[in-house]
């Protein structure tokens, strides 16, 4: 089973994806990691990738294809799922292909509807320990002892500089202008379901798996 997981930053496509390997044996197919482990490993498509970005260039859709083929042919478990990707209608288009090419076929879209207003309180207050990775908030969940994480009693926290307002709602707009609009063509051929991003996270995962059931 293929599926695509849509939605702006910070909706949790990444949390539900990671779900979806660990408990169907899928793979997660993500474009910036992807990109990362092919250059580092120097695979035909990771050496045109820093080549390209070393000459500070933006990589190309091509590339980004042959990038997500090269993957596929590598074996995809239970099934793909494709995570940051497409991002546009090229993009679209050519996943068509690449999984036609393999006899394959796409079985959903799945779109993580947010409150964009809401989204932008749940990305901007969170932060993790700084030395074991575990992930806080401002409002919703803070460490049981003020500046001591729960999980290792490290006092030291960090955030991510991106994760500021303009930031956030800039990223948001490129996803409206480029990535929302190839979603009318997947709803043309019945293949968009869509699900409450800002539920509990095991409440989403819930919903997700409900749709890949056939529920």
């Amino acid at each position: 089973m293929n599926i695509i997981l849509l939605g702006p930053p910070g909706a949790g496509k990444g949390t539900q994806a990671q779900r979806l390997v660990a408990d169907r044996g899928m793979v997660q197919l993500s474009t910036g990691d992807m990109l990362r482990a092919a250059v580092k490993a120097g695979t035909p498509v990771g050496l045109q990738a820093k080549a390209v970005m070393e000459a500070g260039e933006l990589v190309s859709d091509a590339i980004v294809s042959a990038l997500i083929g090269e993957r596929m042919d590598a074996g995809t478990g239970s099934g793909a799922i494709f995570d940051g990707y497409p991002r546009t209608a090229a993009q679209a288009d050519a996943l068509d292909l690449l999984l036609d090419e393999r006899g394959q076929q796409l079985d959903h879209v799945i779109e993580l509807a947010v409150d964009e207003d809401a989204l932008v309180e749940r990305i901007v207050g969170r932060y993790t320990c700084a030395h074991c990775g575990e992930g806080y908030h401002d409002r919703f969940k803070q460490p049981a002892v003020a500046d001591t994480c729960d999980v290792c009693g490290a006092h030291e926290f960090k955030r991510r500089p991106d994760d500021n307002e303009e930031t956030v709602r800039t990223r948001m707009a490129e996803y409206r202008a480029k990535t929302a609009p190839i979603l009318p063509g997947y709803e043309a051929r019945g293949l968009v379901k869509r699900v409450d991003g800002m539920g509990e996270i095991g409440a989403v995962t819930a919903a997700i798996g409900a749709i890949l059931d056939g529920r």
